[in-house]
């Protein structure tokens, strides 16, 4: 097979799982759980559910269809459509994006990683050692890049499809059996109420925006990921099923692993509103007192990591897919050459947890947007900003420029049932998404 041709997923299921393994990541365990927690428990989560069905899936079927309806990377999707600068600002910017997340998330899924083995040895203390210690940090970074740099490697079909089949599964069923382990904890069903009886009462601004922003986040929207993926997808493929099922299996395992950390939580009399560091530092606390706990914690740690993984790969296909496309490289050349590129631009982030002074108070940003290491300047300015801007350029795009008839007819390819809510559709990317999206770029600057 010629490596410069584009790759096909060879099925359904296939596509289904790839994508949804794209959108699942540390945003669906890691950062879900701590935002949960931080913003009511059930009342954040059912502001979210509703993000995700009014928000993320549409803008989820618009990017699909954009890929599929010009086969090109985000690059050559928007330019084919509408070859002006602002646009093919916009694919690159997608690009760029991918690059920046993948920099700095690489290293959060090295901790991942390492923490299986620390859960293994017993060793649930010492976070800030480990994430400080320079040979242990750029090593795990490095490590995970490779993982990931081998699965893209192999292709569309024999790298992405081939291990997303494997993956996907394997995340499902220990998950599953964590959730059967965490609610048979005595004093589990605290745990259970706080996150499945919402009062209503804590449903404020804050919620909601934190609601809105998990949604984009956990569903990679706006990074030009989903217009890859559906570029590979062929004419007879049901977009708008597939898309909602991606975004149905990505919140299904958010709410999942919120089944496992909330009761795992009230069980142990530890406090939901620990924040960002309630996986690395709460959580292995928890494991080691309980019973088998070790193991217990290195399954969950697998878990992060295989979620780490599906999304990994996902945001290196991004700038490979642009090179294969655009400028006919070798596939397999241009996977060594991001990666190497990547690492580079990672180090930094690698080095900010209290290794290297410059890196760990960096301080460009101002403390309201970020905390002075590099590593945060890089997850607000890529993992918030960046997306948030690639998200309103994606609907103004689908929605007033290449036209919101278009796509429809795109989407009925294979959909021939879309076409009873399509209006529906239809309003949404042209005025209710790009609305919110403004409302979340704002709430990003505390303006509003």
């Amino acid at each position: 097979m010629d490596p410069n041709l584009r790759g096909q997923w060879s099925s359904k299921i296939g596509f289904i799982l790839a994508g949804a393994g794209a959108a699942i990541g540390l945003g669906n365990i890691w950062r879900f759980s701590y935002v949960a927690g931080e913003n009511g428990g059930a009342a954040f989560v059912l502001v979210y559910l509703f993000f995700v069905i009014f928000l993320g899936i549409p803008l989820m079927i618009g990017e699909l269809a954009l890929g599929r309806f010009t086969q090109k990377n985000p690059v050559g999707a928007f330019t084919t459509i509408k070859n002006k600068p602002i646009w093919k600002f916009a694919g690159f910017w997608g690009i760029l994006t991918c690059l920046g997340i993948l920099s700095f998330y690489s290293v959060i899924a090295g901790w991942t990683f390492g923490y299986i083995f620390k859960m293994l040895s017993g060793d649930a203390y010492g976070y800030q050692t480990f994430v400080s210690d320079p040979y242990v940090e750029v090593g795990l970074f490095a490590v995970f890049l490779l993982f990931t740099a081998g699965i893209v490697y192999g292709g569309v079909e024999k790298g992405i499809e081939k291990w997303s089949k494997i993956l996907m599964p394997l995340l499902l069923l220990i998950l599953i059996a964590l959730i059967v382990y965490a609610n048979f904890l005595e004093g589990s069903s605290k745990g259970l109420e706080f996150y499945l009886k919402p009062d209503l009462s804590k449903i404020t601004p804050k919620v909601i925006l934190s609601a809105v922003g998990q949604a984009m986040f956990s569903l990679s929207l706006g990074m030009g990921l989903m217009i890859t993926y559906g570029s590979y997808l062929s004419k007879k493929e049901n977009i708008f099923v597939s898309g909602t099922s991606i975004a149905l299996l990505d919140t299904l395992i958010a709410i999942m692993a919120g089944f496992v950390i909330f009761p795992a939580l009230f069980a142990m009399g530890e406090n939901p509103e620990a924040g960002p560091s309630l996986v690395f530092v709460v959580l292995p606390k928890l494991f080691v007192n309980m019973p088998a706990g070790q193991l217990v914690g290195a399954f969950f740690f697998i878990l992060l990591s295989i979620a780490a993984l599906t999304s990994t790969i996902s945001m290196l296909e991004v700038p490979v897919a642009y090179f294969v496309d655009e400028k006919k490289v070798n596939r397999k050349k241009i996977v060594i050459y991001a990666t190497i590129f990547t690492f580079i631009m990672g180090i930094p982030s690698a080095l900010s947890q209290g290794t290297v002074d410059f890196f760990t108070n960096f301080g460009l940003l101002p403390k309201s947007l970020s905390s002075p290491d590099f590593l945060s300047h890089m997850n607000f300015i890529f993992g918030d900003f960046a997306i948030v801007l690639g998200a309103l350029l994606l609907s103004i795009f689908v929605g007033w420029v290449w036209g919101t008839k278009p796509a429809i007819d795109e989407i009925n390819q294979g959909s021939m049932k879309f076409h009873k809510i399509a209006p529906i559709w239809a309003f949404f990317m042209k005025y209710i998404i790009p609305i919110m999206i403004i409302l979340i770029f704002l709430s990003l600057f505390n303006i509003f």
